[in-house]
């Protein structure tokens, strides 16, 4: 993009010396090879880099941000696992019936849906037309009620297209656990068709679901990002946007490291919960 991160800070009236001197203070008149070298050995020190324009820490900015982006992409997933997770095991119930191909349509339109999108709509339909919710901010920090309310339409809006991901997944794991033959043997038994569904062929059929949850809180974060601009809720999507507009390379910099970490970190914590819910991952280990 066009554009000086030293006009930009400096101002249209600043000196063409005092540019100079800004960018040789800031590191930004080096080859694009050494910043990059030296923000990775700053990065392994625990250091971000500096804000070209306020001159505070990017770590302590992109800190205080994450907790909003993280409870916004926490509540989208966690409502998508609540709805998700039922619709795909009633879709079982009688395969390629009239409820699952109802449910099936209603996973493929809302996963074709890009969150940004959803976002819009959400907030064109329950802000603008029918004024039930607020529509920007985060709300009161010092009300828990008018913050949950700011917080309903962007978690919606999040979290949605992965109602019909968990739903499909549901579906077809559980699906291909009730043809096993530990289940024949239980249905042998004369145990329940709902029974074996709950106890002992769901739990089984979630080792996917939790292996794709971890991939979908990644995506949740990156799809949070918009639909914080969307909302102008603060957030690091917020952060991100204010970084660009303004050549702020530190700063987005260090938002797209902190969200990679998060994302490494969340697939890594659903491969050990998965190794935790089926024994076969922990003795292949």
């Amino acid at each position: 993009m066009p554009g000086d991160p030293a006009t930009i800070a400096l101002g249209p009236r600043a000196s063409e010396a005092q540019k100079v001197a800004f960018r040789q203070e800031m590191g930004l008149d080096q080859s694009l090879l050494v910043q990059g070298w030296h923000f990775a050995g700053n990065v392994l020190r625990g250091d971000l880099g500096t804000d070209l324009l306020t001159r505070q820490p990017v770590l302590q900015l992109v800190m205080s941000a994450l907790p909003h982006t993280a409870i916004l992409a926490l509540t989208g997933l966690g409502w998508a696992v609540i709805l998700g997770i039922p619709l795909g095991c009633l879709s079982t119930i009688k395969p390629n019936g009239w409820l699952d191909r109802l449910i099936g349509l209603f996973s493929t339109s809302v996963i074709a849906m890009p969150a940004f999108l959803l976002a819009i709509y959400a907030l064109i339909i329950f802000s603008v037309t029918l004024r039930w919710l607020p529509a920007m901010g985060a709300g009161d920090g010092g009300d828990l009620g008018d913050r949950l309310m700011h917080l309903i339409l962007p978690a919606l809006a999040v979290g949605l297209a992965w109602v019909g991901y968990i739903a499909r997944l549901v579906r077809a794991s559980l699906l291909e656990t009730l043809q096993e033959n530990h289940v024949r043997t239980y249905r042998a038994f004369g145990i329940s068709n709902f029974r074996i569904a709950l106890r002992f062929a769901l739990p089984i059929a979630m080792i996917p679901v939790v292996a794709v949850i971890g991939v979908g809180l990644g995506n949740l974060l990156s799809g949070a990002v918009l639909v914080e601009v969307v909302f102008a809720r603060p957030g690091l999507g917020s952060l991100a946007q204010d970084a660009v507009v303004q050549r702020n390379f530190p700063v987005l910099l260090g938002t797209v490291v902190v969200t990679t970490a998060l994302y490494v970190i969340a697939n890594f914590t659903t491969d050990m919960i998965a190794a935790l819910i089926d024994p076969r991952i922990r003795k292949e280990s």
